[in-house]
């Protein structure tokens, strides 16, 4: 009986292991073949040239609007977020700290005793933004929360999310609270054109308002850093980066309208689900055609000059400007460093319809990048955007540490 018992026993045992044996993988079809692809590549940056006040006359605003400087010697001036009572926290992603800067007599600029360092020692911090008392800022890896004074003081940062994927080479991170109350995050990619291994990079990722859950809302982003939801139909925007070394004019900077669980398209499509000839078609994920893939994905809703390079995407719902631009969005493109001639170096305007669509993309801004004596030179890389307390338009340059102050003063002949 017991010889019995230990003979069945071994039996079953042996099919269980089989059982659990899994099957031989399919033989994957070869991709069907493509013709050669080559590009006229470029690589052009233009001469960095240090802030100085006699540049703002080169700087070209539409008619009705000023501009003039709110700070200098900021440093690595990246993202802004103003607070009700005009205080603005600010960070430097380089030196991996967090400021507050307030205008505290009203004299339309913040000078050294209008600024102080609240927070440090916060690896590539990047993103800003706050609720119910807290500020959340995102760097590499982690996603921390801090207690807010009145003073605009911040308590020991607290991790409140991390683990999150390695930086590579895009480790500008972007957070902002939803409409649905929870935090959205972007994470690009680690490299330019090549799939990557951890899913949650390239990607827009939905977290819970504890910080104990998350999802990937949105993949196939190379680098969307600017996002937000209009005002007023609550739709999801986001502005990605394309490619670089594909050309000067592909592939082009992406406005999406961002939707939960859809791919768009990176690293094999652009734009109107274009496949990109220039993506190697052996890492495609199980299609066999970049165009059967391309077709599964979302497309652009408008596109702009490529290698532009978007930072910060933020919707106007100030007062100080005309009522056209109410609603619309401003995005500041950091510039070119891969194209022959320079694009970006600039603010410009999503403009919305009376539908709520948007239609275009148009300078606002621009004037940072100029020609002279046959060599390209620049003044500024954009970053950060904010509308301040009385309706005006705030963005930083993080190359010379400037916070720029837009204003619209009608015509004043």
């Amino acid at each position: 009986m017991r010889k019995t018992l230990l003979t069945a026993l071994t039996a079953a045992l042996f099919a269980s292991a089989h059982a659990q044996t899994p099957p031989a993988p399919l033989d994957r079809p070869l991709p069907a073949p493509q013709p050669p692809a080559t590009a006229t590549v470029t690589r052009n940056e233009p001469t960095p040239q240090q802030f100085t006040p006699d540049k703002l006359a080169r700087l070209k605003v539409p008619a009705g609007y000023k501009i003039s400087v709110m700070a200098t010697e900021l440093g690595n001036a990246r993202m802004l977020h103003v607070m009700p009572d005009g205080g603005i926290y600010m960070s430097r992603r380089q030196q991996g700290d967090i400021w507050y800067l307030k205008d505290a007599n009203g004299d339309g600029t913040i000078d050294a005793t209008e600024r102080r360092r609240v927070a440090d020692q916060l690896k590539l911090v990047h993103g800003l933004d706050t609720r119910q008392g807290k500020l959340y800022a995102v760097g590499e890896k982690t996603i921390w929360v801090m207690d807010m004074s009145k003073d605009g003081g911040l308590s020991v940062p607290r991790v409140f999310a991390d683990k999150f994927p390695d930086a590579g080479q895009h480790p500008a991170r972007q957070l902002a609270w939803g409409p649905d109350g929870y935090l959205y995050a972007s994470f690009g990619s680690t490299n330019n054109d090549a799939p990557t291994q951890n899913p949650e990079e390239a990607t827009i990722l939905r977290i819970r308002p504890d910080g104990q859950w998350r999802e990937v809302y949105a993949r196939g982003l190379r680098h969307t850093i600017g996002f937000g939801w209009h005002p007023v139909t609550r739709t999801f925007y986001g502005m990605d980066q394309g490619s670089d070394w594909h050309g000067d004019n592909i592939p082009p900077e992406e406005l999406n309208v961002i939707k939960r669980g859809k791919d768009y398209g990176w690293p094999f499509c652009y734009g109107a689900k274009t496949p990109d000839p220039f993506v190697n078609l052996a890492n495609m994920p199980g299609k066999i055609t970049k165009e059967e893939y391309c077709a599964r994905t979302e497309p652009s809703t408008l596109n702009y000059t490529a290698h532009a390079a978007a930072i910060a995407l933020k919707f106007y719902t100030g007062k100080q400007f005309p009522a056209e631009y109410r609603n619309d969005a401003f995005v500041t493109f950091r510039g070119s460093w891969n194209r022959n001639e320079p694009s970006g170096y600039e603010v410009a305007r999503v403009v919305f319809n009376a539908q709520n669509k948007p239609e275009k993309i148009e300078p606002f801004i621009t004037g940072f990048v100029y020609q002279e004596g046959g060599e390209w030179k620049q003044f500024g890389r954009v970053a950060g955007l904010a509308t301040y307390i009385d309706g005006s338009l705030l963005f930083t340059d993080d190359q010379s540490g400037v916070i720029y102050r837009v204003r619209y003063v009608g015509d004043q002949k």
